[in-house]
């Protein structure tokens, strides 16, 4: 059990049978009246943010999430397969879950997977990846214009913007969290 006064930020709780988590939190002792605290936070599984303000003695149940790597194995159209490297488990995802990591995900490629209550609720992706340009526009040869980009779609299926001087065939470093173009892998 934990309190409302215990929390901190990225902590986990539990609030009507749903896992939260703690974004913000402010520890309020107004003149009058008792104290409380001023807490924003957001449920893990449907993403819904909201703010509220509890007793600092209110107590919760933690929420505990487990975090597995696991290697991406195939998909057969609906479903995305997972394989854990420890217990050669494999597991579907639904293609709602994986949106988001799958575009940076090729087969065989490692994912973090987390799990509430043995059931998975969200695939990231590795935060750096290196990918294979597969189409992409010719540059102009004498366009040095400065954060010139194009589009270019890799390996994946992904479409990044990519400087105007990157090639098909090239490999590229690429940030998922943010989707943007890092340089040219090594």
């Amino acid at each position: 059990m934990i309190y409302a006064g215990d929390f901190r930020k990225g902590m986990t709780f539990e609030l009507n049978g749903e896992p939260h988590v703690v974004l913000d939190f402010q520890h309020v002792k107004p003149g009058k009246g008792a104290a409380f605290v001023r807490t924003k936070y957001r449920n893990i599984l449907t993403g819904a943010t909201r703010e509220e303000a509890f007793n600092p003695d209110q107590k919760f149940n933690q929420a505990h999430i487990e975090t597995r790597k696991m290697q991406y194995l195939y998909t057969d159209g609906e479903l995305y397969y997972f394989m854990d490297d420890q217990t050669y488990e494999q597991i579907p995802i639904s293609a709602e879950m994986v949106e988001d990591a799958i575009k940076y995900l090729r087969e065989n490629d490692e994912a973090t997977i987390k799990f509430y209550n043995d059931a998975p609720f969200l695939v990231e992706a590795p935060n750096f990846v290196d990918l294979k340009v597969i189409e992409t526009e010719p540059g102009v040869k004498g366009d040095t214009a400065t954060n010139v980009t194009k589009a270019a779609t890799v390996e994946t299926g992904a479409v990044i913007q990519v400087p105007i001087f990157i090639e098909e065939g090239e490999v590229i470093q690429i940030d998922t969290r943010s989707g943007e173009y890092l340089g040219r892998s090594k």
